[in-house]
């Protein structure tokens, strides 16, 4: 019972695994037992931890009630992490009331909101400007009178988008002419959260600044074009000039500063100029990337960040180093060929859709089988949903795949939009019955 604790404040059910390996480490590594806080703790959540502890960190008095519960266990916590945004000012500063090293809790709104986060922007535009970072126009919104305005403002589009929710939930792209009460109607589920609109930012291409403390690397965002930008992909390594490269590590960096990031983890997601030479934050994250992005840098460049991450709340400190990619990676999401419901329970017992597509995808291009492989794979849900086609948001998805590919026959990118041309057809002759088709909404 003296073991030191490491403490883990919150984190999305998607991502248990990563919380069993963030916890097997510290066991093995530092001796450590391991303390989770999570609003309404299911069993999933015990199997994963020594001990859990029911608060919200949304709750305003988190902070204080949480330093309470675990006062009497002060001196043997050693070590905290925040693993959710939902958490990362709350949780910060309740492992700064705890005497626990954590980066700043007080920057670390701009994390949690979209619209802190451009508030901070518009605080030091001239600065960013001269360093070629795009300051978007922004407002908040909670009415349609004031969506009409900022249409009026901003003629050529703009982008609607509640001001705190993950996985593109409720992220619309208001172009010229189009419907705006139907645009409006989108979002009202977000509003009592808050919703804002902002500039269109005129950069086609997306990367995100990932990283730990000082180690660092970009990975490129593949994303659906259209009303919404949902993402499709994450590749690794990104395929980058120089200059390009630079770009947005600086604008990467920049965004760091202004949420408070500096021993933690950080994904910020940043669009690049053509030019390669202006970059423009899309939001910044004080957490690891989600769709394996820690993962794939463990194929890629042989780095296990979970491992680091837990070493440096431990106190363990390890310098920059250059990290050279020894294959490429990506995280593929998989949706469905027409509108209609689907549960993984339509799946015959012995099919394997995922596989039968990247075989199809190898036999393509021509490939050996331990070229391109499979790493892993999971359905995103066990329950019965409508998914649409043309995907809205993550939760449009049956599932993610993660792939490695080595050698250069050919290129990481072409092999993703190939798996998910081929996955359709895979998916459908694995299903054990027709699954309903369900009209469009």
């Amino acid at each position: 019972m003296n073991r030191p604790i490491l403490l883990v404040v919150d984190y999305n059910l998607s991502r248990i695994d990563e919380v069993r390996h963030l916890r097997n480490y510290a066991r093995e590594q530092h001796g450590a037992a391991v303390v989770l806080i999570r609003a309404d703790p299911t069993d999933a959540d015990r199997s994963i931890a020594d001990e859990v502890l029911d608060l919200d960190p949304l709750d305003d008095d988190f902070a204080e009630t949480g330093e309470k519960l675990l006062g009497d266990r002060r001196e043997r916590i050693r070590a905290g992490i925040v693993f959710s945004d939902n958490a990362v000012r709350s949780g910060a500063e309740l492992l700064e009331r705890l005497g626990v090293p954590v980066d700043s809790s007080r920057l670390a709104e701009g994390s949690f909101s979209k619209y802190h986060y451009r508030r901070s922007e518009a605080h030091v535009a001239e600065l960013l400007q001269s360093q070629r970072v795009m300051v978007p126009a922004f407002a908040e919104i909670a009415s349609l009178d004031r969506l009409r305005a900022f249409e009026r403002e901003h003629p050529e589009g703009f982008v609607m988008k509640p001001v705190a929710e993950g996985n593109n939930r409720g992220v619309v792209v208001v172009g010229p002419g189009d419907d705006l009460t139907a645009a409006f109607a989108e979002i009202l589920p977000y509003l009592a959260g808050g919703v804002m609109c902002e500039e269109l930012i005129p950069y086609r291409r997306e990367y995100s600044f990932d990283g730990l403390g000082s180690l660092e690397f970009v990975t490129e965002k593949v994303s659906a074009s259209g009303r919404y930008p949902v993402e499709i992909a994450q590749i690794l390594p990104a395929r980058l000039q120089e200059h390009e490269r630079v770009t947005l590590e600086r604008a990467g960096r920049q965004a760091n500063w202004l949420v408070g990031q500096c021993d933690g983890p950080f994904h910020n997601e940043i669009k690049l100029s053509d030019d390669g030479l202006r970059a423009a934050v899309v939001e910044p994250n004080r957490r690891p990337g989600g769709m394996k992005i820690w993962s794939m840098a463990r194929w890629v460049y042989g780095i296990d960040l979970h491992h680091r991450w837990i070493d440096t709340v431990f106190g363990a400190t390890a310098g920059a180093e250059r990290l050279v990619p020894g294959c490429s990676a990506a995280t593929v999401m998989l949706g469905v060929g027409t509108d209609r419901s689907f549960s993984p329970a339509d799946i015959a017992a012995d099919a394997d859709p995922f596989g039968d597509a990247v075989q199809a995808t190898v036999e393509r291009f021509g490939l050996a089988d331990e070229q391109l492989t499979v790493t892993e794979f999971s359905w995103l849900s066990p329950e019965r949903r409508d998914l649409h086609a043309v995907a809205r948001d993550n939760a449009d998805f049956t599932a993610q795949g993660c792939v490695v590919l080595r050698g250069d026959r050919t290129d990481i990118r072409t092999v993703v939009h190939a798996l998910r041309e081929a996955w359709p057809e895979a998916l459908d002759r694995a299903l054990l019955l027709p699954t309903p088709v369900r009209k469009a909404r």
